[in-house]
């Protein structure tokens, strides 16, 4: 199972300079990837949303600037809510990541649901999962296509060619309902869970993915299972990846033992790294110990 590590994107540890340490760090220490999200905008009430969302930087440029300061760790985006963007200007963007980086891209897309951020972009809530389905039709052929053509009821390509073409990219679908776990088996190369999944549920949804897949002709053992660790280091016990280090590495151990393919540790969500209100020295501090203590070859 492959560990990774969420990348400084969100509150005080979130910054140039962390950015390049902690993926540096990752790489050196073998994680096997490195995590960004995504949040355009938050209510104008600052406790209507979790404090990880109120300041976050973009994920894809985010990357970028990792991919410049990485050679091997893998790059990924957990996860880029596919309804903001147009797939044409998505495809041109993670084509270019993922060429510039040498094929590490592992492209995660959701659906959204954010209210402020669909107005803002001019999208709908509606039909979300009827407008995943063909945007990523239309992903697969900007992707792989020399002629690249879709006509759909939401998204059209006329006859064109996009170049360069990626390397990958691996395209994965986040959600937690039965709809997109079974969307993610059907189309996609795996499928993520979310910060609020309950992990001792997580079984079964795997399975659901799998399921679905194989009904699709896939490999169903093929399908990756990547799972965001909200990490609690010092934390509740009672509760899975919170707790002592012994006790995180234990319960990454057991995700493995339900088929998860991999794990990646995302301290944005520990208020004590990832929230803005945090005094940046003590946020990185703490961040750069769990790093180190959570390391893979531990």
């Amino acid at each position: 199972m492959r560990i990774g590590f969420g990348a400084p994107v969100s509150g005080a540890w979130a910054g140039p300079e962390n950015l390049a340490r902690f993926a540096e760090r990752a790489e050196e220490l073998g994680y096997g990837s490195l995590w960004t999200f995504q949040r355009l905008l938050t209510p104008a009430d600052p406790e209507a949303l979790d404090v990880v969302y109120r300041s976050v930087l973009d994920p894809l440029v985010a990357l970028s600037y990792v991919a410049a300061r990485t050679t091997r760790i893998r790059l990924g985006v957990a996860v880029l809510n596919l309804p903001f963007v147009s797939p044409a200007y998505l495809a041109k963007q993670a084509s270019t990541l993922d060429l510039l980086s040498g094929g590490r891209l592992d492209l995660g897309l959701g659906t959204g649901w954010q209210r402020e951020e669909f107005v803002a972009s001019g999208a709908t809530l509606e039909r979300r999962g009827a407008r995943a389905e063909e945007y990523l039709q239309a992903l697969h052929t900007l992707f792989r296509d020399e002629v690249s053509e879709f006509d759909g009821e939401f998204y059209t390509v006329v006859p064109s060619r996009m170049a360069p073409k990626p390397v990958g990219p691996a395209l994965l679908l986040g959600g937690a309902a039965e709809a997109a776990l079974r969307r993610a088996g059907r189309l996609a190369d795996g499928w993520m869970s979310r910060s609020a999944t309950d992990l001792t549920k997580i079984s079964g949804q795997i399975a659901t993915v799998r399921e679905a897949a194989e009904k699709a002709g896939k490999d169903p053992d093929a399908v990756r299972i990547v799972v965001r660790g909200v990490v609690r280091a010092g934390g509740e016990p009672d509760q899975r990846l919170s707790g002592s280090y012994d006790k995180i590495r234990e319960d990454t151990a057991w995700l493995g033992e339900q088929g998860v393919t991999e794990v990646f540790y995302d301290l944005n969500w520990d208020p004590q790294v990832g929230s803005p209100d945090v005094d940046p020295a003590a946020a990185t501090a703490r961040a750069e110990e769990i790093l180190h203590e959570l390391r893979p070859d531990r």
